[in-house]
């Protein structure tokens, strides 16, 4: 169970996307994107607009059901990409590397990355940005909500009444 939390800005996620693209730059030009969803999809656009890349497949892959860790299953296919030759996949994370498994071994010719990568799912990856530790738990900016936080005066005033 993750004990720390990292949280990831808007701001931060595109420059660790684009980041990402200028490492793909020179790999290219690719075929198309597979993003895995849902993470993966935000960043594969951001991948896909910095290497002008238009076609964007998705790949679904569902590991729980209920709140209880099944047998993974593709829900959704990738059909255009058929073995993953000349296709980049873009996912958000990796992290024990169960939802990695099943993309790559359905897409095995594709490369494979990530803007953030745990100890686990490293070594499925080819390319990632940062590495996070594995009890790390990433918020990233679709998973929270900027709340309003009075001033440390206005606070302090109210308390006092």
């Amino acid at each position: 169970m993750a004990v720390n939390y990292a949280t990831v800005t808007w701001d931060q996620l595109h420059r660790d996307a684009r980041l990402l693209a200028e490492t793909l730059m020179p790999l290219g030009p690719f075929k198309g994107i597979v993003a895995i969803t849902r993470g993966g999809l935000i960043p594969a656009a951001i991948i896909a607009r910095e290497l002008d890349c238009r076609l964007i497949e998705c790949i679904s892959v569902v590991t729980y059901d209920e709140e209880e860790q099944g047998k993974p299953s593709i829900v959704k296919d990738p059909v255009a990409a058929g073995d993953g030759e000349g296709f980049l996949i873009v996912d958000d994370l990796v992290d024990s590397g169960v939802t990695a498994q099943v993309v790559r071994a359905r897409l095995p010719k594709a490369t494979f990355s990530c803007l953030y990568a745990k100890a686990a799912g490293k070594p499925l990856t080819d390319h990632f940005v940062v590495e996070v530790p594995q009890d790390t738990w990433i918020l990233f900016p679709w998973d929270t909500a900027p709340l309003f936080v009075p001033p440390l005066a206005k606070k302090n005033s109210q308390d006092s009444k």
